[in-house]
């Protein structure tokens, strides 16, 4: 099910997509997150990844582009989250030419709710958000070993571009990953 809500944010209108999934007991909502939701994401970023940010840096990403943070909602528990960075620079995909790009910073879903659906939909709104902040491609690193991930990136088009040797502080590897989002140019 999806409960369309109609805003205006910076001189632009938005239909603020709340996507329902259905859960056995609950409805899951993926909607665009809050000042108010940054402690419990970052409480989720620090209890299922290795990669970790300062407070601030969440915060500054959420203002910077809040069609790109999307948090997932159980119970008004956030339990999933994804947070991108719009960035304007060479393109991964076209060489010699300048993009707008969607980067995938951080993006998770606690344990108990994965292979729901929702880390799909937490990626799709994210890339929805993208296209309307006018991005060209979208662009992530994933550990080479995070298999359920990249099959998830790679279901939604996302290719490996390059293998990121020790790019991670523990010395993993990481794929860079990238899709077309403008499918004109």
């Amino acid at each position: 099910m999806i409960k369309l809500k109609r805003f205006k944010f910076n001189g632009y209108n938005y239909n603020l997509l709340q996507k329902i999934i259905p859960d056995s007991n609950n409805e899951i909502k993926i909607r665009f997150a809050t000042s108010k939701d940054i402690a419990e994401v970052i409480a989720i970023n620090y209890k299922t990844l290795p990669e970790h940010y300062s407070n601030s840096f969440f915060m500054e990403l959420l203002l910077d582009s809040p069609e790109t943070f999307i948090v997932a909602e159980n119970n008004n528990r956030i339990i999933g989250y994804i947070m991108c960075r719009i960035e304007y620079g060479f393109s991964i995909l076209k060489r010699m030419s300048l993009a707008r790009k969607g980067h995938i910073v951080s993006f998770a879903v606690l344990e108990e709710y994965r292979a729901k659906g929702i880390g799909k939909k937490l990626v799709e709104q994210a890339m929805d958000g993208m296209k309307i902040k006018k991005c060209n491609e979208s662009y992530l690193e994933v550990r080479t070993d995070n298999q359920a991930a990249i099959i998830l990136y790679e279901n939604l088009g996302y290719s490996k571009i390059a293998t990121l040797n020790t790019y991670y502080k523990d010395g993993k590897n990481a794929f860079l990953m990238s899709v077309k989002l403008n499918k004109e140019n």
